[in-house]
């Protein structure tokens, strides 16, 4: 494939349709992506307004009311902070008719890449849940098996999870849950999850979604953070839940340019991706701090 053949717009598009079709901290009805706008480059701040709370007042019957209150109004900031790029060339020695598919299954691959990367950092924003919606602790974690004497199980839980929501003010509907392998599995053998995750909608499902429980969608992913407990005897788990009123993202690939490096004979195709992403309501977040051994 000559170089004069590629054409950027069209390789940028596959790009960016792998990459969405495999996310899943970063897919829509997790997070939100109200505030993308136009972005250009790492650095850029994206603002976003909120409005107080307005004062309800009681009324007398022919009384006179108070002065209209002025507006209350708060910024918070995000801002595009990070920058990753990936850059790969297919040899000319290999065979023509192979250059198409291997530059297929190479872009394939940076997507998957970059997925991952932005996975793993979507998964990082546990730490901007709400202290009230914290379930367990990385110096006390939960343990989800049911064991001799406790009570303690995965379904309870997740009740409390649900519990933090409610009590939060956080609307119904479109709640999350993602969970690692291990603790899927947990609930796999509760016949309380087993026998409710049928998909119950006709919609499509979400990207790594494998049931519904006590009102969360439950999604399984690898990228689950997790840390060393105090004595270092566990990981930690810090399983998020919540809605997508929680956490917005925005992301833009600036650039994909294929070009001929001046070292070999070999086409190149490098590009760059900027992103970021705000908890802009820690009342919609949770964590559920746990360990599954």
């Amino acid at each position: 494939m000559a170089i004069d053949n590629f054409i950027p717009e069209i390789w940028a598009a596959e790009y960016l349709r792998a990459l969405e079709k495999s996310l899943v901290f970063g897919q829509l009805g997790i997070i939100n992506r109200d505030y993308e706008g136009d972005i250009a480059q790492a650095g850029d701040t994206v603002r976003i307004n909120e409005i107080g709370d307005i004062t309800v007042k009681p009324y007398t019957k022919n009384g006179s009311i108070d002065a209209p209150e002025t507006l209350n109004g708060a910024q918070q900031v995000m801002q595009i902070t990070e920058m990753d790029y990936f850059n790969f060339e297919v040899d000319n020695v290999d065979a023509a008719q192979q250059k198409p598919k291997l530059m297929q299954a190479a872009m394939a691959n940076s997507a998957y890449k970059m997925r991952d990367t932005i996975d793993q950092f979507l998964a990082g924003m546990y730490t901007g849940a709400a202290a009230a919606n914290l379930i367990g602790s990385t110096a006390s974690p939960k343990l989800p098996n049911n064991t001799a004497g406790d009570a303690q199980n995965v379904f309870k839980l997740v009740t409390l999870c649900r519990q933090a929501l409610v009590k939060a003010n956080a609307p119904s509907g479109g709640w999350w849950m993602i969970v690692q392998p291990e603790l899927y599995t947990i609930m796999l053998n509760d016949d309380r999850f087993s026998k409710a995750d049928a998909s119950g909608t006709t919609m499509g499902l979400r990207n790594g979604q494998v049931g519904n429980i006590a009102g969360f969608t439950v999604l399984e992913s690898n990228n689950v953070e997790y840390i060393e407990d105090g004595d270092g005897s566990h990981d930690v788990y810090k399983v998020m839940f919540g809605t997508s009123q929680a956490i917005t993202f925005a992301s833009q690939i600036n650039k994909v340019v294929p070009y001929e490096p001046e070292d070999s004979f070999s086409d190149a195709v490098k590009g760059i991706q900027v992103y970021g992403a705000k908890v802009v309501r820690p009342a919609c977040l949770g964590v559920l701090s746990c360990y599954t051994t």
